[in-house]
Protein backbone atom coordinates (compact mmCIF):
# COMPACT_ATOMS: atom_id res chain seq x y z
CA UNK A 1 0.00 0.00 0.00
CA UNK A 2 2.75 2.44 0.83
CA UNK A 3 4.50 1.73 -2.46
CA UNK A 4 1.26 2.20 -4.37
CA UNK A 5 0.69 5.60 -2.80
CA UNK A 6 4.25 6.61 -3.43
CA UNK A 7 4.12 5.69 -7.13
CA UNK A 8 0.78 7.44 -7.56
CA UNK A 9 2.27 10.61 -6.13
CA UNK A 10 5.20 10.44 -8.51
CA UNK A 11 3.04 9.56 -11.51
CA UNK A 12 2.29 13.09 -12.71
CA UNK A 13 6.00 13.92 -12.88
CA UNK A 14 6.80 10.66 -14.67
CA UNK A 15 3.96 11.26 -17.13
CA UNK A 16 5.23 14.75 -18.00
CA UNK A 17 8.77 13.54 -18.56
CA UNK A 18 7.54 10.50 -20.48
CA UNK A 19 5.48 12.61 -22.88
CA UNK A 20 8.51 14.73 -23.78
CA UNK A 21 10.67 11.66 -24.28
CA UNK A 22 7.99 9.95 -26.39
CA UNK A 23 7.81 12.93 -28.76
CA UNK A 24 11.56 12.80 -29.33
CA UNK A 25 11.70 9.09 -30.26
CA UNK A 26 12.00 7.93 -33.87
CA UNK A 27 9.03 6.10 -35.40
CA UNK A 28 10.32 2.53 -34.86
CA UNK A 29 11.13 3.31 -31.23
CA UNK A 30 7.70 4.84 -30.71
CA UNK A 31 6.12 1.65 -32.06
CA UNK A 32 8.12 -0.47 -29.61
CA UNK A 33 7.07 1.74 -26.69
CA UNK A 34 3.43 1.49 -27.76
CA UNK A 35 3.60 -2.33 -27.81
CA UNK A 36 5.24 -2.37 -24.40
CA UNK A 37 2.56 -0.07 -23.04
CA UNK A 38 -0.15 -2.37 -24.40
CA UNK A 39 1.47 -5.38 -22.75
CA UNK A 40 2.03 -3.65 -19.39
CA UNK A 41 -1.51 -4.02 -18.00
CA UNK A 42 -1.52 -7.75 -18.70
CA UNK A 43 1.87 -8.15 -17.05
CA UNK A 44 0.75 -6.12 -14.05
CA UNK A 45 -2.39 -8.24 -13.76
CA UNK A 46 -0.32 -11.43 -13.84
CA UNK A 47 1.94 -10.13 -11.10
CA UNK A 48 -1.05 -9.04 -9.02
CA UNK A 49 -2.61 -12.49 -9.42
CA UNK A 50 0.56 -14.24 -8.36
CA UNK A 51 1.00 -11.86 -5.44
CA UNK A 52 -2.62 -12.23 -4.26
CA UNK A 53 -3.62 -12.03 -0.59
CA UNK A 54 -1.99 -14.44 1.82
CA UNK A 55 -4.32 -16.74 3.73
CA UNK A 56 -3.49 -17.12 7.44
CA UNK A 57 -0.36 -14.94 7.33
CA UNK A 58 2.38 -15.40 9.90
CA UNK A 59 3.22 -12.76 12.51
CA UNK A 60 6.19 -11.70 10.39
CA UNK A 61 3.97 -11.34 7.32
CA UNK A 62 1.38 -9.38 9.29
CA UNK A 63 4.07 -6.89 10.27
CA UNK A 64 4.38 -5.98 6.60
CA UNK A 65 0.61 -5.50 6.30
CA UNK A 66 0.40 -2.59 8.75
CA UNK A 67 -0.05 0.97 7.51
CA UNK A 68 1.02 3.90 9.70
CA UNK A 69 -2.00 5.87 8.55
CA UNK A 70 -4.40 3.23 9.90
CA UNK A 71 -2.49 3.06 13.17
CA UNK A 72 -2.50 6.84 13.54
CA UNK A 73 -6.23 7.02 12.85
CA UNK A 74 -6.97 4.35 15.45
CA UNK A 75 -5.00 6.13 18.17
CA UNK A 76 -6.67 9.46 17.33
CA UNK A 77 -10.08 7.76 17.33
CA UNK A 78 -9.35 6.25 20.73
CA UNK A 79 -8.59 9.70 22.14
CA UNK A 80 -11.82 11.01 20.60
CA UNK A 81 -13.89 8.26 22.24
CA UNK A 82 -12.26 8.97 25.60
CA UNK A 83 -13.24 12.61 25.04
CA UNK A 84 -16.84 11.39 24.77
CA UNK A 85 -16.70 10.13 28.36
CA UNK A 86 -14.53 12.73 30.02
CA UNK A 87 -15.30 15.54 29.74
CA UNK A 88 -18.21 15.28 27.26
CA UNK A 89 -20.63 12.88 28.95
CA UNK A 90 -19.73 14.18 32.40
CA UNK A 91 -20.58 17.76 31.39
CA UNK A 92 -23.67 16.72 29.43
CA UNK A 93 -25.09 14.80 32.39
CA UNK A 94 -23.77 17.19 35.03
CA UNK A 95 -25.46 20.21 33.51
CA UNK A 96 -28.82 18.41 33.52
CA UNK A 97 -28.94 17.70 37.25
CA UNK A 98 -29.43 20.10 40.14
CA UNK A 99 -26.49 22.06 41.51
CA UNK A 100 -26.26 19.89 44.63
CA UNK A 101 -25.61 16.80 42.50
CA UNK A 102 -23.30 18.20 39.83
CA UNK A 103 -20.06 17.04 41.44
CA UNK A 104 -21.45 13.56 42.09
CA UNK A 105 -22.16 13.08 38.37
CA UNK A 106 -18.68 14.24 37.46
CA UNK A 107 -17.19 11.86 40.02
CA UNK A 108 -19.31 8.91 38.93
CA UNK A 109 -18.41 9.24 35.26
CA UNK A 110 -14.73 9.92 35.94
CA UNK A 111 -14.31 6.94 38.25
CA UNK A 112 -16.34 4.55 36.10
CA UNK A 113 -13.97 5.33 33.22
CA UNK A 114 -10.97 4.73 35.47
CA UNK A 115 -12.26 1.46 36.92
CA UNK A 116 -13.46 0.14 33.56
CA UNK A 117 -10.04 0.75 32.00
CA UNK A 118 -8.37 -1.37 34.69
CA UNK A 119 -10.96 -4.15 34.36
CA UNK A 120 -10.53 -4.12 30.58
CA UNK A 121 -6.79 -4.72 30.58
CA UNK A 122 -7.04 -7.21 33.45
CA UNK A 123 -9.51 -9.62 31.85
CA UNK A 124 -12.14 -7.74 29.82
CA UNK A 125 -10.23 -7.68 26.55
CA UNK A 126 -9.56 -11.40 26.85
CA UNK A 127 -13.20 -12.29 27.56
CA UNK A 128 -14.48 -10.13 24.71
CA UNK A 129 -11.93 -10.78 21.97
CA UNK A 130 -10.48 -14.28 22.26
CA UNK A 131 -11.81 -17.68 21.23
CA UNK A 132 -13.90 -19.49 23.77
CA UNK A 133 -17.42 -20.02 22.57
CA UNK A 134 -20.40 -18.26 21.01
CA UNK A 135 -21.22 -16.33 24.22
CA UNK A 136 -17.89 -15.40 25.80
CA UNK A 137 -14.16 -15.67 25.19
CA UNK A 138 -11.52 -17.06 27.53
CA UNK A 139 -8.67 -15.91 29.73
CA UNK A 140 -5.82 -16.61 27.32
CA UNK A 141 -5.00 -12.88 27.14
CA UNK A 142 -5.83 -11.97 30.74
CA UNK A 143 -3.58 -9.16 31.96
CA UNK A 144 -2.70 -8.74 28.25
CA UNK A 145 -0.64 -11.93 28.22
CA UNK A 146 0.89 -12.44 24.80
CA UNK A 147 0.06 -8.90 23.67
CA UNK A 148 3.03 -6.70 22.85
CA UNK A 149 4.24 -4.17 20.32
CA UNK A 150 4.81 -6.90 17.71
CA UNK A 151 1.39 -8.59 17.83
CA UNK A 152 -1.31 -7.58 15.36
CA UNK A 153 -5.10 -7.33 15.19
CA UNK A 154 -7.14 -7.94 12.07
CA UNK A 155 -9.29 -5.33 10.34
CA UNK A 156 -12.16 -6.00 7.93
CA UNK A 157 -9.91 -6.31 4.86
CA UNK A 158 -7.80 -9.22 3.76
CA UNK A 159 -4.13 -8.70 4.63
CA UNK A 160 -4.64 -5.38 6.47
CA UNK A 161 -3.62 -5.26 10.15
CA UNK A 162 -3.16 -2.77 12.96
CA UNK A 163 -1.00 -3.16 16.09
CA UNK A 164 -2.92 -5.15 18.69
CA UNK A 165 -2.26 -2.47 21.30
CA UNK A 166 -4.12 0.03 19.10
CA UNK A 167 -7.11 -2.31 18.98
CA UNK A 168 -6.97 -2.93 22.74
CA UNK A 169 -6.93 0.81 23.41
CA UNK A 170 -9.76 1.58 21.01
CA UNK A 171 -12.05 -1.09 22.40
CA UNK A 172 -11.13 -0.06 25.94
CA UNK A 173 -12.68 3.35 25.39
CA UNK A 174 -15.98 1.67 24.43
CA UNK A 175 -15.90 -0.41 27.62
CA UNK A 176 -15.30 2.81 29.58
CA UNK A 177 -18.18 4.87 28.21
CA UNK A 178 -20.90 2.20 28.18
CA UNK A 179 -21.39 1.79 31.96
CA UNK A 180 -20.95 5.55 32.35
CA UNK A 181 -24.04 6.04 30.17
CA UNK A 182 -26.14 4.01 32.59
CA UNK A 183 -25.76 6.37 35.56
CA UNK A 184 -27.95 9.03 33.95
CA UNK A 185 -31.03 6.86 34.42
CA UNK A 186 -30.89 7.03 38.23
CA UNK A 187 -28.87 10.22 38.67
CA UNK A 188 -29.26 12.13 41.93
CA UNK A 189 -30.22 9.05 43.99
CA UNK A 190 -27.47 6.38 43.88
CA UNK A 191 -24.72 5.65 46.39
CA UNK A 192 -21.20 5.75 45.02
CA UNK A 193 -19.67 2.49 46.28
CA UNK A 194 -22.52 0.19 45.15
CA UNK A 195 -22.44 1.94 41.77
CA UNK A 196 -18.76 1.12 41.28
CA UNK A 197 -19.33 -2.51 42.34
CA UNK A 198 -22.24 -2.70 39.89
CA UNK A 199 -19.99 -1.35 37.15
CA UNK A 200 -17.40 -4.10 37.61
CA UNK A 201 -20.01 -6.86 37.78
CA UNK A 202 -22.08 -5.49 34.88
CA UNK A 203 -19.04 -5.17 32.61
CA UNK A 204 -18.13 -8.78 33.40
CA UNK A 205 -21.58 -10.32 32.99
CA UNK A 206 -23.27 -8.05 30.43
CA UNK A 207 -20.85 -5.89 28.42
CA UNK A 208 -18.07 -8.39 27.73
CA UNK A 209 -20.44 -11.19 26.64
CA UNK A 210 -22.47 -8.90 24.34
CA UNK A 211 -19.28 -7.44 22.85
CA UNK A 212 -18.01 -10.98 22.21
CA UNK A 213 -21.30 -12.13 20.69
CA UNK A 214 -21.55 -9.16 18.32
CA UNK A 215 -17.95 -8.31 17.42
CA UNK A 216 -15.68 -11.31 17.91
CA UNK A 217 -14.61 -13.35 14.88
CA UNK A 218 -11.45 -15.02 13.62
CA UNK A 219 -10.68 -12.29 11.05
CA UNK A 220 -10.85 -12.16 7.25
CA UNK A 221 -7.65 -14.13 6.67
CA UNK A 222 -8.50 -16.93 9.12
CA UNK A 223 -12.27 -17.47 9.13
CA UNK A 224 -12.20 -19.88 6.17
CA UNK A 225 -9.96 -22.21 8.16
CA UNK A 226 -11.83 -21.57 11.45
CA UNK A 227 -15.48 -21.49 10.30
CA UNK A 228 -16.95 -21.63 13.83
CA UNK A 229 -14.65 -19.14 15.54
CA UNK A 230 -17.03 -16.23 16.10
CA UNK A 231 -19.55 -14.80 18.54
CA UNK A 232 -23.19 -15.83 18.43
CA UNK A 233 -24.68 -12.69 16.87
CA UNK A 234 -21.77 -12.23 14.47
CA UNK A 235 -22.42 -15.77 13.25
CA UNK A 236 -26.08 -14.92 12.72
CA UNK A 237 -25.00 -12.06 10.48
CA UNK A 238 -26.13 -9.21 12.76
CA UNK A 239 -24.88 -5.81 11.56
CA UNK A 240 -23.59 -3.42 14.21
CA UNK A 241 -20.88 -1.16 12.85
CA UNK A 242 -20.03 0.77 16.01
CA UNK A 243 -22.16 -0.32 18.96
CA UNK A 244 -25.93 0.01 18.60
CA UNK A 245 -26.43 -3.25 20.48
CA UNK A 246 -23.14 -3.49 22.38
CA UNK A 247 -23.18 0.06 23.75
CA UNK A 248 -26.53 1.80 23.46
CA UNK A 249 -29.19 -0.88 23.80
CA UNK A 250 -27.01 -2.58 26.40
CA UNK A 251 -26.72 0.60 28.48
CA UNK A 252 -30.25 1.83 27.78
CA UNK A 253 -31.95 -1.33 29.02
CA UNK A 254 -29.65 -1.49 32.06
CA UNK A 255 -30.58 2.12 32.82
CA UNK A 256 -34.31 1.39 32.57
CA UNK A 257 -34.00 -1.63 34.88
CA UNK A 258 -31.89 0.42 37.28
CA UNK A 259 -34.25 3.37 37.54
CA UNK A 260 -37.18 1.04 38.22
CA UNK A 261 -35.36 -0.91 40.95
CA UNK A 262 -33.71 2.12 42.57
CA UNK A 263 -37.03 3.96 42.56
CA UNK A 264 -38.06 7.54 41.94
CA UNK A 265 -36.27 10.59 43.28
CA UNK A 266 -37.59 12.15 46.46
CA UNK A 267 -40.22 14.67 45.40
CA UNK A 268 -40.43 13.33 41.82
CA UNK A 269 -43.44 14.82 40.10
CA UNK A 270 -44.06 17.22 42.99
CA UNK A 271 -40.91 19.33 43.11
CA UNK A 272 -39.24 21.18 40.26
CA UNK A 273 -35.98 19.61 39.12
CA UNK A 274 -34.72 21.87 36.32
CA UNK A 275 -31.25 21.45 34.78
CA UNK A 276 -28.83 23.70 36.64
CA UNK A 277 -26.68 24.58 33.60
CA UNK A 278 -27.84 24.08 30.05
CA UNK A 279 -24.66 25.87 29.02
CA UNK A 280 -22.59 22.94 30.31
CA UNK A 281 -25.03 20.48 28.79
CA UNK A 282 -24.63 22.13 25.38
CA UNK A 283 -20.83 22.04 25.71
CA UNK A 284 -21.00 18.37 26.68
CA UNK A 285 -23.33 17.51 23.79
CA UNK A 286 -21.08 19.33 21.32
CA UNK A 287 -18.03 17.45 22.58
CA UNK A 288 -20.00 14.20 22.30
CA UNK A 289 -20.68 14.99 18.64
CA UNK A 290 -17.00 15.67 17.98
CA UNK A 291 -15.86 12.56 19.84
CA UNK A 292 -18.46 10.42 18.07
CA UNK A 293 -16.50 10.70 14.83
CA UNK A 294 -13.84 8.56 16.48
CA UNK A 295 -16.55 6.26 17.84
CA UNK A 296 -18.12 5.58 14.44
CA UNK A 297 -15.48 6.29 11.81
CA UNK A 298 -12.81 4.68 14.00
CA UNK A 299 -14.84 1.48 14.10
CA UNK A 300 -13.85 0.87 10.48
CA UNK A 301 -10.33 0.11 11.85
CA UNK A 302 -8.81 1.55 8.67
CA UNK A 303 -8.32 5.09 7.38
CA UNK A 304 -10.04 4.75 4.01
CA UNK A 305 -13.18 5.68 2.10
CA UNK A 306 -15.44 3.64 4.35
CA UNK A 307 -14.18 5.55 7.39
CA UNK A 308 -15.01 8.77 5.54
CA UNK A 309 -18.49 7.40 4.82
CA UNK A 310 -19.06 6.62 8.49
CA UNK A 311 -17.81 10.13 9.30
CA UNK A 312 -20.21 11.96 6.99
CA UNK A 313 -23.12 9.71 7.99
CA UNK A 314 -22.45 10.56 11.63
CA UNK A 315 -22.43 14.24 10.75
CA UNK A 316 -25.65 14.46 8.73
CA UNK A 317 -27.77 12.00 10.75
CA UNK A 318 -27.02 13.99 13.90
CA UNK A 319 -27.87 17.28 12.24
CA UNK A 320 -31.12 15.84 10.93
CA UNK A 321 -32.12 14.51 14.34
CA UNK A 322 -31.43 17.86 16.04
CA UNK A 323 -33.52 19.70 13.45
CA UNK A 324 -36.32 17.12 13.68
CA UNK A 325 -36.55 17.41 17.48
CA UNK A 326 -36.82 21.20 17.25
CA UNK A 327 -39.53 20.97 14.59
CA UNK A 328 -41.52 18.53 16.74
CA UNK A 329 -41.15 20.79 19.79
CA UNK A 330 -42.27 23.79 17.76
CA UNK A 331 -45.39 21.91 16.71
CA UNK A 332 -46.01 20.35 20.13
CA UNK A 333 -45.13 23.18 22.51
CA UNK A 334 -44.85 26.22 20.29
CA UNK A 335 -41.16 26.78 21.10
CA UNK A 336 -37.99 24.88 20.22
CA UNK A 337 -35.59 24.46 23.14
CA UNK A 338 -31.83 24.10 23.46
CA UNK A 339 -32.37 21.05 25.65
CA UNK A 340 -34.47 19.55 22.88
CA UNK A 341 -31.90 20.35 20.20
CA UNK A 342 -29.04 18.66 22.05
CA UNK A 343 -31.21 15.71 23.06
CA UNK A 344 -32.23 15.22 19.44
CA UNK A 345 -28.59 15.39 18.37
CA UNK A 346 -27.65 12.64 20.82
CA UNK A 347 -30.59 10.54 19.60
CA UNK A 348 -29.28 10.90 16.06
CA UNK A 349 -25.77 9.95 17.13
CA UNK A 350 -27.11 6.85 18.86
CA UNK A 351 -29.29 5.76 15.93
CA UNK A 352 -26.60 6.15 13.26
CA UNK A 353 -24.01 4.27 15.31
CA UNK A 354 -24.88 0.72 14.14
CA UNK A 355 -25.57 1.93 10.59
CA UNK A 356 -22.74 4.43 10.14
CA UNK A 357 -20.56 2.24 7.93
CA UNK A 358 -23.46 0.68 6.01
CA UNK A 359 -25.78 3.57 5.10
CA UNK A 360 -25.55 6.28 2.45
CA UNK A 361 -25.59 9.94 3.55
CA UNK A 362 -29.14 10.56 2.32
CA UNK A 363 -30.60 7.51 4.04
CA UNK A 364 -28.64 8.47 7.17
CA UNK A 365 -30.56 11.75 7.21
CA UNK A 366 -33.85 9.84 7.07
CA UNK A 367 -32.71 7.53 9.87
CA UNK A 368 -31.83 10.57 11.98
CA UNK A 369 -35.26 12.13 11.43
CA UNK A 370 -37.10 8.91 12.26
CA UNK A 371 -35.05 8.14 15.37
CA UNK A 372 -35.52 11.67 16.68
CA UNK A 373 -39.29 11.39 16.37
CA UNK A 374 -39.48 7.99 18.07
CA UNK A 375 -37.16 9.07 20.91
CA UNK A 376 -39.21 12.24 21.40
CA UNK A 377 -42.32 10.10 21.81
CA UNK A 378 -40.68 8.07 24.59
CA UNK A 379 -39.06 11.04 26.33
CA UNK A 380 -41.93 13.52 26.20
CA UNK A 381 -45.02 11.29 26.18
CA UNK A 382 -44.55 7.65 27.17
CA UNK A 383 -42.28 8.34 30.17
CA UNK A 384 -44.84 10.77 31.58
CA UNK A 385 -47.71 8.35 31.05
CA UNK A 386 -45.90 5.39 32.65
CA UNK A 387 -44.31 7.63 35.32
CA UNK A 388 -40.92 5.94 35.53
CA UNK A 389 -38.09 8.21 36.67
CA UNK A 390 -35.43 7.85 33.97
CA UNK A 391 -33.71 11.03 35.16
CA UNK A 392 -31.65 11.89 32.07
CA UNK A 393 -33.55 9.77 29.52
CA UNK A 394 -30.97 7.03 29.12
CA UNK A 395 -33.61 4.53 28.02
CA UNK A 396 -35.59 7.06 25.99
CA UNK A 397 -32.54 8.16 23.98
CA UNK A 398 -29.93 5.39 24.13
CA UNK A 399 -32.18 2.37 24.51
CA UNK A 400 -34.90 3.44 22.08
CA UNK A 401 -32.50 5.19 19.70
CA UNK A 402 -30.26 2.13 19.67
CA UNK A 403 -33.19 -0.15 18.85
CA UNK A 404 -34.39 2.12 16.03
CA UNK A 405 -30.84 2.33 14.66
CA UNK A 406 -30.19 -1.41 14.91
CA UNK A 407 -33.39 -2.31 13.07
CA UNK A 408 -33.01 0.57 10.62
CA UNK A 409 -29.53 -0.69 9.73
CA UNK A 410 -31.12 -3.59 7.86
CA UNK A 411 -32.90 -1.08 5.63
CA UNK A 412 -30.23 1.53 5.01
CA UNK A 413 -27.52 -1.09 4.40
CA UNK A 414 -29.36 -2.42 1.34
CA UNK A 415 -27.27 -1.70 -1.80
CA UNK A 416 -30.54 -0.96 -3.63
CA UNK A 417 -30.83 2.12 -1.40
CA UNK A 418 -27.18 3.10 -1.76
CA UNK A 419 -26.03 1.03 1.20
CA UNK A 420 -22.79 -0.92 1.48
CA UNK A 421 -24.28 -4.38 1.99
CA UNK A 422 -21.89 -6.83 3.61
CA UNK A 423 -18.85 -8.95 2.78
CA UNK A 424 -18.89 -12.73 2.71
CA UNK A 425 -15.87 -13.84 4.72
CA UNK A 426 -16.55 -17.55 4.28
CA UNK A 427 -14.51 -17.37 1.08
CA UNK A 428 -10.96 -16.11 0.64
CA UNK A 429 -10.47 -13.41 -0.38
CA UNK A 430 -13.76 -11.96 0.84
CA UNK A 431 -16.41 -10.99 -1.70
CA UNK A 432 -19.61 -8.91 -1.46
CA UNK A 433 -22.51 -11.00 -0.14
CA UNK A 434 -26.00 -11.24 -1.60
CA UNK A 435 -28.17 -8.84 0.37
CA UNK A 436 -31.70 -9.76 1.48
CA UNK A 437 -33.37 -6.93 3.38
CA UNK A 438 -36.20 -9.05 4.80
CA UNK A 439 -33.79 -11.69 6.12
CA UNK A 440 -31.54 -8.98 7.55
CA UNK A 441 -34.48 -7.37 9.34
CA UNK A 442 -35.23 -10.70 11.03
CA UNK A 443 -31.59 -11.01 12.07
CA UNK A 444 -31.52 -7.48 13.46
CA UNK A 445 -34.70 -8.09 15.48
CA UNK A 446 -33.15 -11.27 16.89
CA UNK A 447 -29.95 -9.41 17.83
CA UNK A 448 -31.96 -6.68 19.57
CA UNK A 449 -34.00 -9.30 21.42
CA UNK A 450 -30.93 -11.17 22.67
CA UNK A 451 -29.33 -7.93 23.86
CA UNK A 452 -32.47 -6.70 25.64
CA UNK A 453 -33.06 -10.01 27.43
CA UNK A 454 -29.41 -10.61 28.32
CA UNK A 455 -28.66 -7.19 29.77
CA UNK A 456 -32.13 -6.88 31.28
CA UNK A 457 -31.80 -10.08 33.29
CA UNK A 458 -28.17 -9.48 34.30
CA UNK A 459 -28.88 -5.89 35.33
CA UNK A 460 -31.94 -6.85 37.39
CA UNK A 461 -30.03 -9.56 39.27
CA UNK A 462 -27.14 -7.20 40.03
CA UNK A 463 -29.31 -4.27 41.11
CA UNK A 464 -31.43 -6.44 43.39
CA UNK A 465 -28.35 -8.12 44.87
CA UNK A 466 -26.86 -4.74 45.75
CA UNK A 467 -30.19 -3.34 46.93
CA UNK A 468 -30.62 -6.09 49.53
CA UNK A 469 -26.98 -6.12 50.66
CA UNK A 470 -25.16 -2.79 50.57
CA UNK A 471 -28.20 -0.77 49.58
CA UNK A 472 -28.42 1.38 46.46
CA UNK A 473 -29.92 4.63 47.74
CA UNK A 474 -28.75 7.19 50.24
CA UNK A 475 -31.13 8.19 53.01
CA UNK A 476 -33.89 10.66 52.23
CA UNK A 477 -32.05 13.28 54.26
CA UNK A 478 -28.81 12.70 52.31
CA UNK A 479 -30.68 12.81 49.02
CA UNK A 480 -32.30 16.12 49.91
CA UNK A 481 -28.94 17.51 50.96
CA UNK A 482 -27.44 16.41 47.65
CA UNK A 483 -24.99 13.69 46.76
CA UNK A 484 -22.11 16.16 46.42
CA UNK A 485 -21.94 16.60 50.18
CA UNK A 486 -23.45 13.34 51.41
CA UNK A 487 -21.31 11.05 49.22
CA UNK A 488 -18.17 13.10 48.58
CA UNK A 489 -17.99 15.83 51.20
CA UNK A 490 -17.49 18.65 48.69
CA UNK A 491 -19.47 20.92 46.41
CA UNK A 492 -19.27 21.59 42.69
CA UNK A 493 -19.65 25.29 43.43
CA UNK A 494 -18.57 27.38 46.43
CA UNK A 495 -20.15 30.82 46.29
Amino acid sequence: MKNTIKWKGAGKWMAAGGAALFAALPAFAQEAVEKAAEAAPAAAAAVAASDGPIKAPTVEQMAGMVDKGDTTWMLISSALVLLMSIPALALFYGGLVRTKNMLSLLMQVFMIVSVAALVWVSYGYSLAFTSGGPFIGGFSKAFLAGVDATTMAATFSNNVYIPEYAFVIFQMTFACITPALIVGAFAERIKFTPLILFTVAWLTLAYFPIAHMVWYWAGPDFLVDAPTDFGLLWGWGALDFAGGTVVHINAGIAGLVGCLIVGKRVGYGKEATPPHSLTMTMIGASLLWVGWFGFNAGSNLEANGLAALAFINTFVATAAAAVAWCIIEQLHHGKPSLLGAVTGAVAGLVAITPASGFAAPMTSIILGFVASGVCYLFVAVIKNKLKYDDTLDVFGVHGVGGIVGAIGTAIVADPALGGQGFFDYTVFPAVPGTYDMAAQLVTQFKAVGVTVIWTGVVSAVLFYALKFTLGLRPSEEAEREGLDLSEHGERAYNY
